[in-house]
């Protein structure tokens, strides 16, 4: 076991009606709120009425900030940041998925500071403030609401790169299963697919700490046999529960407890498949997590057969352990190759050439260019 520092300071408020103490929360930090979301989902909900109504009847002074894409521009970061230092605002209210609470993480770093915020991501300055982040949660998947990460696209230098701090972490995040149940059929997948991928860096990431990997199974196999049975009764309150709640297990730190650093190579490549394609996040983890292990099951034939043995419980090659893999993100209607995210031709050069601006590499199995070309042909 390798040594390790266990530090999360986010509150998380889970269950039933818990935004009603939403607005008492942000007057824990202030009167004036910057109030973040995305294209507007919130609003077809009535979610944006009902916070908006508590947030007046509190007194509280907001400006907004709408329009955070699904993949996340350094843009829109920079522009809410601008809009709340205008407004010297106390604390950020961020309303959705991991994408507006990673812009959330980035915004509340920037707001202090007079450059932009891409100056965090690509390491040329490091925050030494942050406005308080409160989140509201209505998709399970990445993990951010309980996390100090954020990953950020710069369309300028075709980057997707990540970030971090302890000063980012959520103050206070609010999760409620039922606001969920709106998700459709394919995000939610992909939330299954992020939560599972999340658990697998951990897993091929360097250190031996058995009860950590007991962990990390136990969050993959709640989420094996909830996800397909959720996929079939989407307004299932109890299983969106179990969902929401292992997702946010899945990247609080817990999987990471007694390992030097995770793997995260497939995240890397998979953020070249969001940039290049805009194909979903999940999505590009099954896309990419079956070529990965391929590639490397020569290399760490054991790891692998021991995470297939676990999951399903029987004594498992590495190669029936990623055919089982595969065979599961394929039934709950993860694409497990590009051609079946509908993205086809020619597309070998882009990708290597995004691969190699990102400097696409791992924690563990490191990979150099030469590697490029040969992973991009197990997920073509």
């Amino acid at each position: 076991m390798e040594n390790f520092t266990a530090y999360n300071p986010t509150v998380l408020h889970f269950g039933r009606n818990i935004l009603t103490a939403l607005s008492s929360t942000l007057k824990e930090y202030g009167t004036r709120v910057l109030f973040i979301y995305g294209k507007g989902s919130i609003k077809t909900s009535g979610l944006y009425d009902q916070i908006r109504s508590y947030l007046s009847q509190a007194g509280l002074e907001v400006c907004e900030y709408e329009g955070i894409k699904s993949n996340p521009l350094i843009e829109d970061v920079d522009m809410a940041a601008a809009t709340g230092r205008a407004n010297k605002v106390d604390v950020i209210l961020a309303v959705g998925g991991g994408s507006v609470i990673d812009s959330a993480k980035v915004i509340a770093a920037t707001i202090p500071v007079q450059h932009t915020g891409w100056n965090f991501l690509d390491g040329n300055a490091k925050p030494k403030l942050a406005v308080p982040i409160v989140a509201v949660l209505t998709l399970a998947a990445t993990g951010s609401e309980m996390n100090p990460f954020a990953v950020i696209t710069n369309t300028a230098t075709r980057q997707k790169w990540a970030f971090g701090s302890p000063l980012t972490f959520p103050k206070h995040s609010f999760l409620d299963p039922s606001l969920t149940l709106t998700v459709p059929a394919d995000y939610t997948a992909y939330g299954i697919a992020d939560l599972i991928a999340h658990c697998f860096e951990a897993w091929f990431g360097i250190g031996d700490t058995s009860l950590t990997d007991r962990f990390v199974v136990s969050i993959v196999k709640e989420a094996m046999a909830n996800g397909p049975a959720l996929l079939n009764d989407l307004q299932n309150y109890k299983l969106r529960e179990k969902i929401m709640f292992s997702a946010t297990m899945a990247l609080n730190g817990m999987t990471m407890y007694g390992r030097a650093g995770g793997e995260w190579g497939v995240h890397s490549i998979g953020h070249c498949l969001s940039f290049l394609y805009r194909v979903p996040h999940g999505a590009s983890l099954t896309i990419v997590y079956p070529a990965w292990l391929k590639y490397f099951k020569n290399q760490i034939p054991i790891r692998i057969s021991q995470l297939g043995s676990a999951l399903f419980d029987s004594q498992l090659s590495a190669d029936e352990s990623i055919l089982k893999i595969e065979e599961f993100f394929r039934s709950i209607k993860c694409p497990i190759r590009l051609s079946e995210a509908g993205i086809k031709g020619d597309v070998r050069q882009s990708i290597y050439e995004n691969m190699a601006v990102n400097k696409v590499n791992g924690g563990t199995m490191k990979l150099k260019e030469t590697d490029f070309y040969p992973l991009i042909d197990l997920f073509l």
